[in-house]
């Protein structure tokens, strides 16, 4: 396994933000691990993260500037760290996200922050895709803005699990929406990372026998 990968599950593990037990997806899967960047709470860890983000960004799209866009809740602090992480190698971008409910009052409106104007690209940074729903919320929301071109999606974990038919929720995204949808690591590299000591056993069965059911076939 590449170092920084390794790197990635331990900080993600010490943070809390890689958990194992029983837990229900947003899709409403019952799994047996989850990855919750609410668990991040201190300035130091949302800073590494932000840092891993830039780095997958730099590495899959390079200098070129784009409008980061993170849905509320947990993709806020993510888009905001790795606005940061990114300024900090050389590239400011602007970001914004979106609220629950729209503001009837003030500046009002759905989004908060920098709004893309058209001709502008945007890339979303999430916290993971289990069945793609929360993407598609995202697009709904984007969809609002004329003109505005989503170009990637960037997310932590790859959870390689079935989307709404046998191929990933990653991939059909990327075939809806036509943009490439990138991760830091996936599940088969914490899986790697957790047989590497014997105690993990229990969580590594499960969680192979979850994706002998929910796994996707490409």
């Amino acid at each position: 396994m590449e170092a920084y990968k390794r790197e990635f599950i331990q900080f993600l593990e010490g943070a809390g933000v890689l958990k194992f037990g029983d837990f229900t997806a947003k899709s409403g899967r019952k799994i047996p691990y989850f990855i919750n960047a609410g668990d991040i709470k201190t300035g130091d860890q949302i800073a590494k993260l932000g840092e891993f983000y830039a780095k997958a960004y730099f590495d899959k799209v390079g200098n070129k500037p784009s409008v980061l866009y993170g849905p509320a809740y947990k993709g806020i602090s993510i888009a905001v760290s790795t606005a940061v992480a990114l300024s900090k190698n050389g590239l400011d971008v602007p970001f914004f996200f979106n609220r629950k409910e729209v503001k009837d009052h003030g500046e009002g409106g759905i989004f908060v922050g920098y709004v893309p104007k058209a001709g502008q690209e945007v890339v979303i940074v999430e916290d993971v895709i289990t069945a793609g729903t929360a993407i598609r919320e995202s697009m709904a929301n984007l969809s609002s803005l004329d003109g505005v071109k989503v170009t990637a999606t960037f997310v932590m974990v790859d959870r390689k699990e079935k989307g709404k038919g046998e191929k990933s929720a990653m991939a059909e995204v990327e075939e809806e929406f036509g943009f490439p949808v990138y991760s830091v690591v996936d599940v088969y590299d914490i899986i790697e990372y957790l047989e590497e000591d014997e105690k993990n056993a229990e969580n590594v069965n499960r969680i192979k026998a979850y994706l002998a059911v929910n796994g996707a076939a490409v």
